[in-house]
């Protein structure tokens, strides 16, 4: 027991759970320990390192809509088990355990508000709920968003976050990649701005569809962006990668992407492209 478990279990106002899951954050990337409310108020940004830490769907609409402006949209309903896979675990018990820990019922969460005035949709892919994977859920609120951004001649701004396909429903979930595909045709006819975030991580199936398809492509600073594994791609190619392949920086550097943006200039980002690329549609 080190001298901080023993100092807090003399302390009986300060629970364990407090002590050691709250109040302080660790950095992913250098190590350091933040104090959480210095974290939180700094956006889930590393004030040492400049480390952009995963957040869920109702941290980032808290951070861009403005407040008060904005509401979740309906969640679409699916088969949810369509093949009743198990594993190691029943795929039910798996979502199951999924909701409980995220308070979210599937990977993508939409939301209707406004950015500095401006109205939009966003659409946010949650890491922390099954790896961000697609399945028949994340395929038909993509299409809602989509649908419902043609419906208020509003941009749709999505965050992607994916370790790819899910596997628990087979080809049921590669079948998503084009119905999402043709979901952003739709917005493109439709003469509506599709703007992609890639946030850290994004790989798979995800980057080989809609995270590639906008019309503007964002990414935030260090992001890990792949279609497949650097080792898996080293032994294809019989080559050494450079360090800072699959990073965010590297496909700027290459054309892939238009812009890196930090998370505090992410909203001033959002407002002022959709100024550019749609008309003002005043609130009611």
């Amino acid at each position: 027991m080190n001298w901080f478990n023993k100092v807090r279990n003399r302390i009986p106002f300060i629970s364990k759970r407090t002590s050691e899951d709250t109040l302080w954050h660790k950095c992913r990337d250098c190590g350091e320990m933040i104090y959480t409310k210095e974290y939180e108020g700094n956006l889930s940004v590393c004030p040492e390192c400049g480390h952009h830490g995963r957040i869920g769907p109702k941290e980032r609409f808290r951070q861009l809509f403005d407040e008060g402006s904005w509401s979740l949209l309906p969640v679409p309903a699916v088969h949810e088990d369509p093949l009743k896979f198990r594993d190691q675990k029943r795929y039910v018990d798996r979502l199951k355990q999924a909701r409980s820990a995220t308070g979210e019922s599937d990977a993508l969460v939409n939301a209707r508000g406004r950015i500095d005035g401006r109205e939009a949709i966003i659409g946010v892919q949650n890491f922390a709920f099954m790896g961000g994977s697609m399945g028949l859920a994340v395929g038909e609120a993509f299409v809602l968003g989509a649908r419902a951004a043609i419906a208020n001649r509003t941009p749709y701004i999505v965050f992607t976050a994916s370790g790819g396909a899910r596997m628990q429903e087979g080809t049921l979930s590669l079948m998503q990649l084009p119905k999402m595909t043709v979901a952003v045709q739709e917005l493109k006819e439709a003469g509506l701005p599709y703007i992609v975030v890639l946030t850290d991580p994004t790989s798979g199936g995800a980057m080989a569809s809609y995270a590639m398809l906008g019309d503007i492509q964002i990414a935030e600073p260090k992001a890990l962006l792949a279609f497949t594994g650097r080792r898996v791609i080293e032994d294809t190619i019989r080559e050494k990668l450079p360090d800072d392949f699959q990073t965010a920086e590297y496909l700027l550097d290459h054309g892939a992407l238009d812009m890196i943006v930090e998370r505090s200039a992410l909203k001033a980002t959002l407002a002022r492209l959709i100024g550019y690329l749609a008309p003002r549609k005043e609130a009611a």
